[in-house]
Parts: structure tokens; C-alpha cells; sequence
């Protein structure tokens, strides 16, 4: 909860996005649009974000037909408090056997204990090579799940996640899973407020539900079979009722086991847990921004009562809802 300032307390966290040869653009730019966007109240900085690569400070290639000057070399990682590594086409042993080059063993050996790590697609095979995976849960694109996980067999690869966050090591899955990512640990370090903000001003949901199942290759619906998109909105609109997966299934004139389905290809979730996911959203939003009681809280999120919101931040955040305000009302102030 404490990662709003750097390790002096008075700079912004710091994050480096450690560029390497093959690199993809636009998976660069996402740790400097959602971080470089975060703000305190008065629109202070909460990140500086800055671009390193393995080598001197000079031109990187990258997938498409230009290269990028990076002024960073890779003293840089050695200042870090969170590091990112984007995805590569041109990993060379990292992808093919599973051992970091030694210009990149030498430039990851300078990153400080305890800071924290973070993959954007393949980069993960990045980490896995460098040991921060071994016995953890990691996420990567889903088309390269089956080969990382021979790869590397001491991680527990998921396929259908958009992200995994293991605390002090997170890894998000292809391309645009990443700015899920990212807002995900601006939502971690400061909230949802800040989180929102930093979505609003890049035009992209706060929140995507569901993983990587929904964008998994399968056939293509028919285009004149209705879609779950109406009950969804009428169930967010009432968060705070009883609903039943039958009053979901009746907004849109299909059975339940139709709907079910179909709920399950669009949204990568079943609507049970959609429903829960959207609750917790609501009943932080709730804890940060007003003076609601967690009784309060937990009728006007659907909970019923404190005890069973309680049970579901807890599994959802890992913290109760005291202590989440506490901590998020007490950043918001600050």
C-alpha cells in the first residue's frame, strides 16, 4: 500500500521499462501513459517512469521499421523501485532454452532486492529466466502459454487470466493486457479514484472483466444471435437487489443454460462471478469516496452484510474493508 512515494519518501516511485532489441512500441509506451498519468489530489506525479536498455544509451530496434533512441543504459535498473519488461521478438536463448544472455544477466543483476518486478507479455519469459517465477503463478499470451510452460516447468502458467498479480512479481498476457496491468498496480498503490482518473484520460475501461478465454480463437457467433451486453448493464444498475442468474437470463429471452454460455464466451467469466467481481469494484469505490458505514456498504453493494463483504475483499484484495479504507482514504487525503 505504501509504493506512492520511492524508497527516500519524498521522490515519485520510480519505474524502469528495461527496452530490448525487438522490442514492440506500443507495449513500450503503456508503462509511461498509465504511470506518467497518475496523480495526487493536486495532480503531483505519483510515478517517474524511465526507459533503460541493456547496452549504452543508443538506438534499440524494434518489430516495426524504426528504432528508438534510449537515453538510459542499464544503470538505470539499479534506481529502480518497480521494473518493467515488455515483450521481445528477438529474445534468442531467452525464448529457445530458457537462459538469459549474459549482457542481460549483467544488466538484471543490478536491480535491488525487493524491487518490484513486472512482465508485459512475453517479456515473462524474461523473468522466468531470471528466476523471479520459479514456484509462482505467471500469465503470458495465451498463444505462447503451452511453449513457456515446457520451457520453464517450474511455473504454474495460467492461459485464460489477463494478469496475475503475486505481490512483489506480476505478469500480464499479450499486448494490451498490459495497460490491465499497469492499471491494476496504480489501483493497488492508490486506489481506485486515481485508477479511474488515470482511465478516463486514456480512454480505455477502468476495469476489462473476464481473461484471455473471451479473445482465444473459436468460431464466430452467428451476427443476428443477441448478445448478454442488456443484462449487464440492468445488473449494474442494481448491484444493490437480489439478482438471480434467471432475472439476467429473462433481460435478454434466453434460458438459463443458453444465457450461461453465452455470458461465458463474451465476457471470459461466468455470471456468478462477474457479478461478484462488480460488486467488490463498487463497494471500494464506496469505501474510498464516502462516509458510508461498512454495513452501509456492504446493502448498497449487493453483499447483504458486512460479514460477507468482509469474506469477499478479503479473498478478492487479501485486506478487509477497515483496513482498505484506512489505507486508500489516508493516500486520497494525502
Amino acid at each position: 500500500m505504501n509504493r506512492d512515494r520511492g524508497r527516500d519518501g519524498t521522490r515519485p516511485h520510480r519505474v524502469v521499462v528495461l527496452a530490448l532489441d525487438g522490442l514492440l512500441p506500443f507495449e513500450l509506451g503503456i508503462p509511461q501513459r498509465i504511470f506518467g498519468r497518475a496523480a495526487d489530489p493536486v495532480r503531483g506525479p505519483l510515478y517517474e517512469v524511465v526507459t533503460c536498455s541493456v547496452r549504452p544509451p543508443g538506438p534499440v530496434r524494434t518489430d516495426a521499421d524504426f528504432a528508438i533512441l534510449v537515453e538510459n543504459g542499464p544503470e538505470a535498473l539499479a534506481t529502480a523501485d518497480t521494473v518493467v519488461v515488455p515483450a521481445s521478438y528477438e529474445l534468442g536463448p531467452v525464448f529457445e532454452e530458457g537462459v538469459l544472455t549474459p549482457e542481460l544477466a549483467t544488466a538484471l543483476a543490478l536491480v535491488r532486492p525487493g524491487t518490484r518486478m513486472v512482465s508485459i507479455c512475453t517479456g515473462g519469459y524474461v523473468l522466468a529466466a531470471a528466476g523471479y517465477l520459479d514456484g509462482r503463478p505467471a500469465a503470458t499470451h495465451w498463444a505462447s502459454a503451452e511453449h513457456f510452460q515446457r520451457l520453464f516447468p517450474a511455473v504454474a502458467v495460467d492461459p485464460e487470466v489477463l494478469f496475475i498479480d503475486d505481490g512483489d512479481v506480476l505478469t500480464s498476457a499479450g499486448v494490451a493486457a498490459g495497460i490491465d496491468l499497469c492499471l491494476h498496480i496504480v489501483r493497488r498503490d492508490h486506489g481506485t479514484a486515481v485508477a479511474n482518473d488515470v482511465a478516463r484520460r486514456t480512454v480505455v475501461p477502468p476495469h476489462r472483466p473476464g481473461g484471455q478465454a473471451q479473445f482465444i480463437q473459436r468460431p464466430v457467433p452467428e451476427p443476428q444471435l443477441a448478445t448478454t451486453t442488456a443484462a449487464r448493464a440492468w445488473a449494474l444498475g442494481r448491484l444493490h437487489e437480489p439478482i438471480q442468474l434467471r432475472d439476467l437470463a429473462e433481460r435478454e429471452a434466453m434460458s438459463v443454460r443458453t444465457f450461461t454460455r453465452r455470458f461465458r464466451e463474451e465476457v471470459g467469466l461466468s455470471p456468478g462471478q462477474w457479478l461478484t467481481q462488480q460488486r467488490v469494484e463498487h463497494a471500494r469505490q464506496l469505501l474510498e469516496s464516502s462516509d458510508l458505514s461498512v454495513d452501509a456498504i456492504a446493502r448498497a453493494a449487493g453483499f447483504g452484510t458486512a460479514t460477507s463483504l468482509r469474506q469477499h475483499l478479503q479473498s478478492a484484495l487479501g485486506v478487509p474493508p477497515t483496513a482498505y479504507r484506512r489505507a486508500f482514504r489516508a493516500g486520497a487525503s494525502r
